[in-house]
């Protein structure tokens, strides 16, 4: 009886083993979320930043698109802060300045 114990315990470790094998390798393969604050800002010279003509401080372009009051804390684009860096979806994998502009601005639906 002392042996069927034995094997039966060994096999409750051998699945139990298995299923955290199975279980690890599921969750790396998850995609990791960044944080806004892991985000590198996005530079002027980015080649999609200077294709949709995003300048850091909107007060300071000089593209005539531009409308006063205009800024990426109020694009539907931005999801960051009011004020900091944060996401945009134009710029994935970038932060961009809340106070920042480009020309594909669209102002969050009420």
């Amino acid at each position: 009886m002392s042996h069927e114990k034995d094997i039966e315990s060994r096999r409750r470790f051998l699945k139990a083993a298995a299923g955290t094998a199975v279980a690890a390798a599921v969750i790396g393969t998850l995609p990791r979320v960044s944080r806004a604050a892991d985000l590198p800002h996005l530079a002027d010279s980015d080649p999609t930043a200077k294709a949709l003509g995003y300048v850091e401080d909107a007060s300071k372009t000089a593209d005539a698109k531009h409308k006063a009051g205009d800024d990426c804390a109020n694009c539907q684009f931005y999801s960051g802060g009011a004020t900091g860096y944060g996401p945009c979806q134009l710029f994935p994998g970038k932060a961009v300045n809340a106070k920042g502009w480009c020309v594909s601005h669209a102002p969050k639906k009420a």
